[in-house]
């Protein structure tokens, strides 16, 4: 991801908080209407929950695709460690089993000079 996809990307979250706020921001006006002396005006409350739950959704449509986004982004992806690693790895345990074969060959050898 280049500075400018996350610079967007930064972007969009920030635009999701703003949301967020607005969100808790109907959720306090509801409760403010409920808490009226008056009582609460349903058509306020009605509007209210409306706005709530489109936002609710897009919060979630914009979060879907930012996690989405961030999954297809591999900073290491071109990053052989892991195969150099895997390859020592390797390398090292082949050399402990000619190790272990020079000694069984060098305990075969005594074995048959002794007989």
């Amino acid at each position: 991801m280049d500075s400018q996809g996350q610079t967007t990307s930064l972007q969009r979250l920030q635009n999701v908080e703003k949301r967020i706020v607005k969100v808790l921001e109907l959720a306090g006006g509801v409760m403010d209407e409920l808490a009226s002396p008056v009582g609460p005006r349903k058509d306020v409350v009605q509007n209210h929950c409306l706005e709530f739950m489109q936002l609710i959704k897009d919060i979630q449509v914009a979060l879907r695709d930012e996690i989405k986004s961030a999954c297809e982004y591999r900073p290491f992806e071109k990053c052989d460690y892991g195969s150099r690693i895997a390859n020592e790895i390797c390398h090292k345990k082949v050399e402990f089993i000619m190790s272990q074969l020079d000694a069984m060959k060098q305990t075969i050898d005594e074995y048959h000079s002794a007989v």
